[in-house]
């Protein structure tokens, strides 16, 4: 396996790759493409293919007419009498000629035998159904006379069955012939003739470890590339056919059963063109993870998968100043708390890659901390892993577990995230998202905790539920504790992640697989979405920043309306919105917002060093009315008094609460 130096490293090298073969490595095909114009390959292999339909036609014709002497044979028990054998003899150019145009009319001929399969079948059993209902036209019109003796009808239905089956039956069992001939045994699976897409360094890899993993069952037959420098030239022993644009005559001419998409630093909307097609070509599809997933800087031919809907709305690659990065997290012990959710699990993986001396994964539920455990374990050495299961609001065993393993920086991503089930569970929400965060915040300053990380959300602003209230509460908690203590305190604010646990695209996924509706709340909701490697990426950036009680607010370009990513994922999955998949509008639910905020008005907006992260600046916190607000909710989420709860937190963000009704 080949390992790319970084991210940003691989994104710069993908623009160059070895474009021949050395010298004294001319081969056969070399001197042909000397010989011939830039398209000399394709011509060549369309001679061959048009050799292979004359032939074709010429089985053909021998078939039928044996085909339509043995219906005379079985007509009349194989004695033909001299009569009917002159009408044999006259009527068979006819009926040759006729099934030929048919079988052309109908596409048979754009068909290659070794790939006969149900729809071959099918155009073959409709061409001589076609044919067959002719003669029975000309029969019964009295044009098929030979010496005033009529052809039988009894032939005409005889010879309709045995033409099907002299037909299909040579393609059958050329099918059979490759598949036997690919295969080591019968069991095994048949091979794959597979088109590259990317002639960079990530689609040598791919080529690499595929001629390394004869097991897979796949045969690259050529390269495609957009870089006018690389085509018609090789890449060992295979070309680089042409550019993307003729991807789809690449697939047809070459017999393609699957495209690998080798471009990790592609935008989102090349891969959407290129999966359009392959779509429309009917073949299969697999891509390499983006760079935002490529965090070790491994490709692994174990990496391709089916194309997602995150690889379509995917943004631009994020490059890293793993320098400022390594500053804080190199050497020192990191503890993530909700170590086991969807950004928890993120955090936990790139953290590593910045080999910390020791690496605390903390959560409350047990099968999820032990999962990342697990994989941490298998992919990374030299690190100390330690897996706690605690609750964050668990004063006493959170000061245990600070004492113990004395962490020197902490992420802190343990909340409850779901909009609606908190409306309904406001004391739970209070107790874990503001005073769990409390508890983290003020024992990392009391333990010397360098550096402490709030993972915050877009609904924090304004917020018109109870989640996005609490959010802003546990901001306003760690800003007010940067202003007392040594420790850096940041906020890193972001919408929406795709796949994460609870999104909306898992819930999709799981209607349309039910045959749907898909449930959408309101036709011009709009949502921030980002995958979830890039949010974390710019999470840890984002804590080599501020000196202290800042928002960091994430680039998360332009607002995406949930409406259009339904009809996206519908069509993603072979299906037609309205036609296979209705889409049901249920309504805007308690605390959800039509559209998504990123700052207040008075918080601002500075630009940072880096282009996707940007600042807002603390702003004044009346301490006593905070300590006041905090004690009153303290006491409302010990009784379980979810009125009282939601006024004061309505009271603390400023009365954003009362707008939920009228969103």
């Amino acid at each position: 396996m080949t390992k790319l130096k970084s991210p940003a490293e691989m994104t710069k090298s993908m623009d160059t790759a070895p474009t021949s073969l050395g010298d004294g490595q001319e081969t056969n095909i070399d001197r042909l493409e000397a010989t011939l114009n830039e398209d000399s390959f394709l011509k060549v292999f369309a001679q061959r293919i048009r050799w292979k339909r004359i032939l074709q036609v010429i089985m053909d014709s021998a078939l039928v007419a044996t085909g339509f002497a043995a219906a005379y044979l079985i007509r009349f028990d194989g004695h033909v009498t001299e009569l009917y054998l002159r009408q044999l003899t006259t009527l068979v150019p006819s009926v040759v000629l006729l099934q030929l145009v048919s079988n052309w009319t109908l596409g048979v001929y754009r068909r290659l035998w070794r790939y006969t399969g149900l729809t071959e079948v099918m155009e073959l059993g409709l061409s001589v159904l076609c044919v067959t209902t002719l003669i029975l036209i000309a029969r019964a019109l009295g044009w098929l006379a030979v010496e005033n003796n009529h052809l039988s009808y009894g032939i005409i239905f005889v010879n309709g069955g045995v033409a099907f089956l002299s037909l299909t039956g040579p393609r059958v069992l050329r099918r059979l012939m490759t598949e036997h001939s690919q295969r080591r045994h019968w069991r095994q699976p048949v091979r794959k003739r597979v088109l590259v897409v990317g002639a960079g360094d990530a689609g040598q890899m791919v080529l690499r470890e595929l001629k390394l993993r004869s097991d897979l069952g796949v045969d690259v037959v050529g390269l495609i590339d957009d870089d006018p420098a690389k085509l018609r030239k090789r890449i060992g022993s295979l070309t680089v056919f042409g550019t993307t644009a003729e991807l789809p005559r690449f697939i047809e001419n070459l017999f393609i059963d699957q495209v690998i998409i080798a471009m990790p630093s592609a935008p989102p909307s090349e891969t959407r063109r290129i999966v359009e097609m392959c779509r429309e070509a009917e073949v299969e599809t697999r891509i390499l993870p983006g760079l935002f997933e490529l965090i070790d800087g491994k490709v692994s031919i174990n990496q391709l998968r089916e194309v997602s809907l995150e690889d379509l709305l995917g943004r631009d690659p994020v490059s890293l100043d793993t320098d400022s990065i390594s500053g804080y997290l190199a050497g020192r012990s990191v503890l993530v708390t909700g170590a086991g959710g969807s950004i928890g699990s993120e955090l936990s993986r790139q953290i590593m890659r910045f080999k910390p001396s020791r690496l605390i994964l903390l959560g409350k539920g047990e099968n999820s901390i032990f999962s990342i455990q697990q994989e941490l374990v298998r992919n990374t050495t030299g690190v100390d892993i330690v897996s706690v299961i605690a609750d964050v609001r668990d004063a006493v065993r959170m000061k245990t577990i600070f004492d113990q393993h004395k962490p020197q920086v902490v992420f802190h991503a343990a909340a409850h995230k779901h909009v609606p089930l908190m409306e309904s569970n406001v004391a739970e929400a209070v107790a874990n998202n503001v005073f769990g965060t409390k508890c983290v915040a003020e024992l990392s300053a009391a333990t010397g905790v360098k550096t402490f990380v709030l993972v915050s959300s877009d609904k924090a602003v304004n917020p018109t539920s109870v989640m996005g209230a609490t959010k802003r509460t546990a901001e306003l908690v760690i800003q007010d504790l940067a202003q007392l203590t040594d420790t850096k305190y940041v906020a890193v604010r972001f919408g929406n992640v795709l796949a994460s646990r609870g999104s909306v695209i898992p819930l999709w996924k799981q209607q349309i697989s039910q045959g749907g509706p898909i449930t959408v709340t309101h036709p011009e909701a709009t949502r921030y979405f980002m995958l979830i490697p890039e949010a974390v990426q710019l999470i840890l950036q984002a804590g080599a920043l501020g000196a202290g009680g800042e928002i960091f607010v994430l680039d998360m370009g332009n607002p995406v309306k949930i409406l259009d990513l339904a009809n996206d994922l519908i069509r993603f999955s072979g299906l037609s919105p309205g036609v296979d998949i209705e889409v049901e509008f249920i309504g805007l639910r308690p605390g959800e917002k039509l559209y998504e905020e990123l700052l207040t008005e008075e918080e601002g907006l500075t630009k940072t060093v880096y282009e996707k992260i940007f600042v807002g600046q603390p702003q004044p916190i009346d301490r006593n009315g905070l300590k006041n607000v905090m004690d009153r909710l303290k006491a409302g989420a010990t009784a379980g008094d979810d009125g009282g709860l939601r006024q004061e937190l309505d009271k603390l963000v400023g009365g954003c609460l009362k707008q939920k009704t009228d969103v």
